[in-house]
């Protein structure tokens, strides 16, 4: 008794397996979380070692290269990055696919923590993070309130920030702007040199002042008690008051005799605004494996509930920028797609079946087989993202190819007379072979998906499960839930034309019989003259390839889209200051807002950036506004259509200014052309770097090329000539930390004022902190109390320092970063590497691709591979179900003319070669090997009964037309909605769509003739050697 048999004749297994099916995929829904895609980004260890006052020469030599060293048996690393830079050294360790990052970290921990004795004392301990610098906030939030400028500071580091933090699933925050209460200690050279005190000497007594000790206990026999020393400072008279020196009895040096002290802010390292309104900035970053819209709504709550806690202070806290809120519009948008494709679809079947009751048993696979999946995303742990949903609207027309094919031969047999057990018992024994090779090609196209080892491989897989899970089920609910539904509903048609719509129906029909008919006598003509068609054909597939090279459609990773957003950054000459930055940026920021397409502006002035090659650390030379502009419905004009006029209005009112600009698209990326260069010899790797650049610039597309390593600040360079140094009774070590001091400052002491620390700066008042000749200027007292000037013993050089020093797995190296503004990434890439070929670079100097085109590569490879496996896959599976090496060869000639039309389609409608148009060649790949199967083997039946195979082809031709036609109208139609698709993420979706369709419509017009034409050959070559023998 087979499945068929046991569905027919006791049905309640099968009701009972499908309920739990149902009430599994009923739970997994309500238990998935939203996201926009699956996590694929490389795996990171980030380490930062803070080195204050040195320059990137010195954190190489002495931080970079020794961790460097350290990790170097970490296990699972693709590449190491290393940034040393002015005051920090980032090292970034991207690990392998498949590596636990989790172990990783706790690795290089204890590898630093080997060689911690070995970095100089002045560093800050080695912080370690799973979050890439390169990776984009998901939320930027400006906070407002009613406190002071330096109260809500405090209270947003100390309070609100702590609060946030701990949510799950947040990584890190960087704060932008605001005022940073400072006690600054402002000490008068002149008032030093009168009293012959050293600069290090004020530092000194400050900081051995202001100590709370604990100096042990007291204790009798009854009683125990501890001592301690109190001697924090509380109030700025404080620090006033405390003596430095006594250079005659009764003559005390105060504090308050050679500097002033006052509550003050520290000096200002950021500024951000929100439409022109000052604020404290948030730039929110999620952890790698974390749910962006889960973090979103943990982050918004939270918010929320601080703005109640703290209504009296006026707390507000705007979301100027949040990521999440297009991936709801994007998933939301599927699910409509989803539904109109199940609308579609439906009409079809109706149309082709001709009866409401065979409509009904068909269309019974849809919600069957998506409920299954929902069940298995949620035991994988698996989400609603744009994969898995689009998988599931791209389907519905093949969930219900194994019902039609099943159904209409058992309609088939119940016109015939049959009783309806019987019918439906021989309809599905006689297609079911057919039914099973059909639903098999379908699900084997994806099984190399799910070994693939690339980083997109996490995305795609999930794509994958709920295709072969969906049609797996739909295989089953054939061979169950059809035959049985057919069994007690079924009936033969005899449509009567009593309405409208039955005689529509009973038109329909005889226009489908005539085209049947038609048909045949054309396969018959063609069969007559097999190599006209051939000519047709080899010219079509050359007309397709002279196409694709014209270069009418480009690549790239995925298709950034237009949400009306946009990052423009601002550069200045590098001498600028914060402050002035400010001045000017906020000039910009209100040209900007004037623009009535313009909704919302967020600045970040000289704060860390978000966009390429960020470490995480602030320029004062630069700054960035985040633009978004106002739905499409209410502009006239393209974001990037806007952002070139903006371009230019800029260049033209703002002299002196370096504009570049980057769309941000639904996915947050940084920039996608990223070539890094390396080599034994730096200055070699730099000409060739400056020489790429130069050539990249005039790439039509490429904008804000820039090169890691560029020079960097002015710097005042104080070389000491030793002997006179060392005549004047002073040392290196010492003349440096008096420099270091009186230009950066002294934060080792802290003022305490209920229960909070505020740093103490103790340095040079601003007069004697303004130019050249205060360094020359500067005064050292020597151990023998004699004041020296600098001058005296140092030369005071002009110069400067590079910015960034860079290595790649340990070697020199410097990274040339590029956006693509109205030109596909991959496209660029390809300009580049058509240079590259006819300029080859020099041979001590190796190039690397990362970000986007690494990932392209990578993945595009990968799918090339998954494309050739596919294709060896259903042939092997044919052979298996046929037992013939031949016939199921012959069903393979319908791949390549799905190509003609999958290509046509995509030029016509301007849509790229990106991951989700492979996405589609491969997942039609086994769609259009159906329509030959089914033509294959009812033609392998006939003949077995007798039947020519001239006349078994034309006979198969016409009697499978309907379901081939009938399934790859459901599945064409059923795609529309999402190739149509406008507005969010609709982009990535069109492409995805057209391939198919456009695969399809051409597989249907050519392999309903080709196939029969291989056919023939083949059978005619067999016949001939048969005679031979």
């Amino acid at each position: 008794m087979n499945i068929t048999e046991i569905s027919i004749k006791r049905p309640s297994l099968i009701i009972v397996l499908f309920s739990v099916f149902a009430l599994l995929g009923i739970i997994g829904y309500n238990n998935l979380s939203y996201e926009l895609l699956p996590d694929f980004n490389q795996p990171v260890v980030v380490i930062r070692t803070m080195y204050p006052g040195a320059e990137p020469q010195e954190v190489e030599t002495s931080v970079s290269r020794k961790i460097e060293d350290a990790l170097s048996n970490l296990e699972g690393v693709d590449y190491l990055e290393t940034k040393s830079m002015p005051n920090a050294s980032v090292i970034i360790a991207n690990l392998k696919y498949g590596t636990n990052v989790d172990n990783a970290m706790q690795d290089a921990q204890r590898y630093i923590d080997n060689i911690i004795t070995d970095l100089p004392a002045d560093i800050q301990s080695p912080v370690m993070s799973k979050v890439s610098p390169n990776d984009l906030p998901i939320i930027s939030i400006s906070a407002t309130s009613n406190l002071s400028e330096t109260a809500f500071y405090q209270k947003m580091k100390d309070d609100f920030l702590p609060q946030i933090q701990q949510l799950k699933g947040v990584a890190e925050i960087t704060l932008l702007g605001g005022e940073e209460r400072e006690i600054q200690v402002k000490v008068d050279q002149d008032k030093l040199k009168l009293y012959k005190i050293s600069l290090l000497q004020v530092v000194e007594s400050i900081n051995r002042s202001g100590l709370d000790l604990p100096a042990g206990k007291v204790q009798s026999e009854k009683e125990n008690n501890s001592v301690r020393l109190t001697g924090k400072f509380a109030t700025v008279t404080d620090i006033m008051n405390v003596q430095i020196d006594m250079p005659s009895p009764g003559s005390p040096v105060y504090v308050k005799d050679v500097a002033t002290v006052t509550d003050g802010i520290k000096e200002i390292a950021s500024v951000s605004r929100y439409n022109g309104n000052n604020g404290i900035g948030l730039l929110l970053k999620k952890q790698g494996d974390a749910n962006a819209v889960d973090v979103s709504e943990l982050v918004r709550e939270k918010l929320q509930h601080i703005e109640e806690q703290n209504k009296e202070a006026g707390v507000k806290f705007i979301v100027a920028d949040d990521s999440t809120d297009n991936t709801i519009a994007a998933v939301e948008s599927v699910v409509f797609d989803l539904i109109l494709a199940v609308i579609l679809v439906s009409i079809v079947m109706l149309l082709f079946l001709r009866s409401y009751r065979n409509s009904l048993i068909v269309l019974v696979s849809i919600p069957t087989s998506l409920i299954t999946a929902f069940a298995v995303m949620w035991l994988l742990g698996y989400t609603l993202n744009l994969m898995t949903l689009l998988a599931m609207s791209l389907i519905i027309g093949i969930l219900v190819d194994d019902a039609i094919v099943i159904l209409e031969n058992i309609q088939r047999h119940l016109d015939m007379g049959k009783e309806k057990r019987a019918a439906s018992m021989d309809g599905r024994m006689e297609i079911g072979f057919s039914a099973l090779s059909i639903t098999l090609v379908d699900v084997v196209v994806f099984l190399p998906i799910l070994f693939l080892q690339v980083f997109i491989a996490d995305m795609l897989k999930q794509f994958s499960v709920v295709v072969i899970t969906s049609t797996l089920t739909s295989l089953l609910v054939g061979f169950t839930l059809t035959p049985w539904m057919a069994s007690r509903i079924g009936k033969k048609e005899d449509l009567q034309p009593t309405n409208i719509f039955n005689r529509f129906l009973l038109w329909f029909e005889h226009q489908l019989q005539t085209f049947i008919q038609w048909y045949g006598k054309q396969l018959q003509w063609v069969l007559n003259h097999k190599l006209i068609f051939t000519g047709i054909i080899i010219l079509l597939l050359v007309f397709t390839a002279g196409m694709m090279k014209q270069g009418i459609i480009g690549k790239e990773m995925m298709s950034t889209g237009d949400q009306g957003k946009f990052r423009l950054n601002l550069e200045f000459d590098k001498t600028i200051t914060v402050q002035q930055n400010n001045i000017i940026s906020q000039q910009v920021e209100n040209y900007v807002l004037q623009h009535d397409e313009v909704a919302t502006l967020f600045s970040n002035i000289a704060g860390p950036s978000t966009g390429i090659g960020s470490l995480g650390v602030g320029s004062a030379n630069k700054s960035e506004f985040t633009i978004q502009l106002k739905p499409e419905s209410e502009r006239d004009i393209k974001t990037e259509a806007f952002m070139k006029q903006l371009r230019n209005e800029l260049e033209s009112e703002f002299a002196g200014i370096n504009f570049s600009m980057a769309v941000i698209g639904l996915l947050p990326k940084s920039a996608p052309i990223k070539i890094t260069l390396s080599g034994a010899n730096l200055a070699e790797v730099m000409t060739a770097s400056e020489e790429l650049q130069a050539v990249i610039k005039q790439i039509p597309g490429a904008d804000n090329v820039q090169l890691s390593v560029v020079e960097g600040n002015p710097e005042y360079k104080v070389i000491p000539d030793n002997d006179k140094m060392q005549r004047l009774g002073l040392n290196t070590a010492y003349v440096g930390l008096n420099l270091r001091t009186a230009f950066t400052g002294n934060e080792d002491a802290t003022l305490t004022e209920n229960g909070t620390e505020y740093p103490v700066r103790i340095w040079l008042d601003d007069f004697n902190r303004k130019n050249f000749e205060d360094v020359q200027n500067l005064i050292i007292v020597n151990p023998m109390n004699i004041p020296v000037e600098v001058s005296q013993f140092v030369e005071v050089v002009q110069d400067n320092s590079p910015s960034l020093l860079e290595r790649l797995d340990r070697q020199a190296s410097v990274t040339l970063t590029a956006e693509s503004f109205g030109r596909p990434s991959g496209t660029l890439a390809d300009d580049v590497i058509a240079y590259l070929n006819a300029h080859p670079l020099p041979e001590d100097v190796q190039l690397t691709w990362g970000a986007d085109i690494k990932t392209q590569n990578d993945s595009f490879g990968a799918l090339g591979s998954v494309l050739l496996i596919s294709f060896i896959l259903i042939y092997l599976i044919m052979v298996a179900l046929y037992d013939s090496f031949i016939y199921p060869f012959v069903a393979l000639f319908g791949i390549p003319v799905a190509a003609i039309g999958a290509f046509l389609t995509l030029n016509l409608t301007a849509n790229d070669i990106t991951l989700f148009a492979l996405l589609g060649l491969i997942m039609l790949m086994g769609l259009v090997t159906k329509n030959a199967i089914l033509i294959v083997d009812f033609t392998n039946q006939l003949k077995a009964q007798g039947t020519y195979f001239k006349e078994a082809l034309i006979i198969a031709g016409k009697e499978r037309l309907r379901p081939i036609l009938m399934t790859t109208l459901a599945m064409a139609i059923g795609m529309m909605p999402i190739a149509l698709a406008q507005g969010t993420a609709s982009e990535w979706k069109n492409g995805l769509a057209w391939v198919i369709i456009g695969g399809l419509i051409s597989s249907l017009i050519l392999t309903v003739f080709l196939v029969p034409v291989v056919y023939y050959a083949v059978d005619t070559l067999k016949e001939k050697i048969s005679k031979r023998k």
